[in-house]
């Protein structure tokens, strides 16, 4: 039998994970442009441990994709458009990881532990050193943007299936079901 939605494990993580890519989004930027300060330093905190989770989270939604198949494409999408949508979920599940571990990396070169939520210290990955912890900043913006771009390239493609093309496509992720 052909599914013609996400379960709702799977709808769960993509809102939850694209509320808190949001949230890191509009944190980074704002944290970025604060003097030094005791607020600053919690911010980056939250930052971090916001980072880490949605990395765990990333893994958590290949093992959840991997067990459960999702439905199927519209009939009507030429190879082409096939073939974009899956390069674009796999270019967003690869930044999804590339960029928490740029983050962690930075820390890493720049000498600043990840404590996880205060309490778990995260291993450094690399030994400090304060020009790669520049160039990995650097990284970690830019993968950043191009995170950025590639949502809004999957927003406006949800929604020209569903305005122009008048398909499932965004229906069956949205947490609650459409009328038929």
């Amino acid at each position: 039998m052909s599914q013609t939605r996400y379960t709702s494990t799977a709808i769960f993580l993509h809102w939850l994970m694209a509320i808190m890519l949001l949230c890191l989004f509009g944190m980074g930027f704002y944290m970025h442009g604060l003097s030094l300060s005791p607020f600053k330093l919690k911010i980056y905190s939250w930052h971090k441990w916001a980072g880490v989770t949605v990395f765990l989270l990333v893994w958590l939604r290949l093992i959840w994709r991997f067990g459960h198949r999702p439905p199927a494409l519209p009939a009507g999408m030429g190879k082409a458009m096939r073939a974009l949508a899956h390069v674009g979920h796999l270019v967003l599940y690869l930044l999804m990881i590339a960029i928490p571990l740029s983050g962690w990396l930075m820390s890493s070169a720049k000498g600043v532990q990840t404590v996880y939520f205060g309490v778990l210290p995260l291993p450094d990955l690399i030994a400090p050193n304060p020009e790669l912890g520049h160039r990995l900043g650097a990284l970690h913006t830019a993968l950043n943007y191009l995170l950025a771009a590639t949502v809004v390239g999957h927003a406006a493609a949800a929604l020209k299936h569903h305005l122009l093309d008048k398909d499932d496509v965004l229906s069956r992720m949205l947490p609650w079901r459409a009328r038929s």
